[in-house]
């Protein structure tokens, strides 16, 4: 029986992750210094190509170090839409509203610019103007899980990077048929088109939408019912997966289906309930 209780890699390194973070979150924390950067080099000291590499050298560090990143690549993923999903409740449809500008002016224009001068400078490196074309809008796009922590979503730089990371998570998809199209193997590729995508897209959105404001308001009363806080987060977090499962499903960002769950628990009365949860 005690053999059985080894840890997996992705135990040990989840392990690892969790043991991180009780560390560098306090210290970071003393120091005023956002724990992103913590994480950073912590990340960059314990991973396959740090202290992970001697692994086969000293067999103890395996319990120190991630020896395999896409074990743990689903729980930064889940991370991230619970980031977003956060960040949807700080929101509301009417300030989404008034950030349209914001949105498609500036969000647009960060991108382009970007785009335009990474792929300049790649084309000057050698490459060909597809290649750099497509390297350069790849590399335009900016982390959502690194930038926001920082920024916040209150000010008027937060509002700024709020808007240019919602323009990059709208353009995902058409960028991603973009860079399939500079792809020499993508052209008889049997999948889904991007005005297929697109259209599908735009139903589960619309359904989510009309959905979750007749339905939300609802099963959160029944949970307000009970006056169970459990009962709140199971209904939080089977909102916030459906929604992320959905977009997910027809090809658009499941950040984009978080990020929806939050506006719409925010239009309800109860938002305040699952904010505290």
């Amino acid at each position: 029986m005690a053999g059985n209780l080894e840890p997996t890699t992705a135990l040990s390194d989840v392990l690892v992750v969790l043991g991180a973070a009780g560390i560098v979150i306090p210290a970071f924390a003393r120091l005023r210094i956002t724990p992103i950067i913590g994480f950073i080099f912590v990340g960059l000291a314990v991973g396959p190509f740090g202290l992970g590499s001697l692994v086969g050298q000293y067999p103890w560090l395996y319990h120190i170090t991630i020896t395999d990143p896409a074990a743990i690549a689903p729980f930064a993923e889940f991370g991230i839409i619970l980031l977003l999903f956060e960040i949807g409740l700080e929101l509301s449809f009417n300030r989404l509203w008034d950030m349209r500008r914001l949105v498609f002016g500036l969000g647009a224009m960060e991108l382009g610019v970007s785009a335009f001068l990474l792929s300049g400078v790649l084309m000057a490196t050698g490459l060909p103007i597809s290649g750099a074309f497509g390297l350069g809008l790849a590399l335009a796009l900016s982390s959502t899980a690194l930038v926001l922590p920082i920024s916040g979503t209150q000010g008027p730089v937060g509002r700024a990077a709020l808007a240019m990371l919602l323009f990059e998570d709208i353009a995902l998809v058409p960028i991603i048929f973009l860079l399939g199209a500079f792809a020499p193997f993508t052209a008889y590729d049997s999948g889904p088109s991007i005005g297929e995508t697109l259209l599908y897209g735009g139903i589960v959105v619309a359904v989510l939408l009309v959905g979750g404001r007749l339905l939300l308001p609802r099963l959160f009363a029944q949970a307000a019912q009970t006056k169970s806080p459990e009962l709140f987060l199971a209904a939080t977090m089977l909102v916030v997966i459906a929604s992320a499962l959905a977009t997910s499903m027809v090809g658009l960002s499941p950040i984009m289906g978080a990020l929806l769950a939050g506006l719409l628990i925010a239009e309800t009365e109860y938002h305040s309930e699952v904010e505290s949860i």
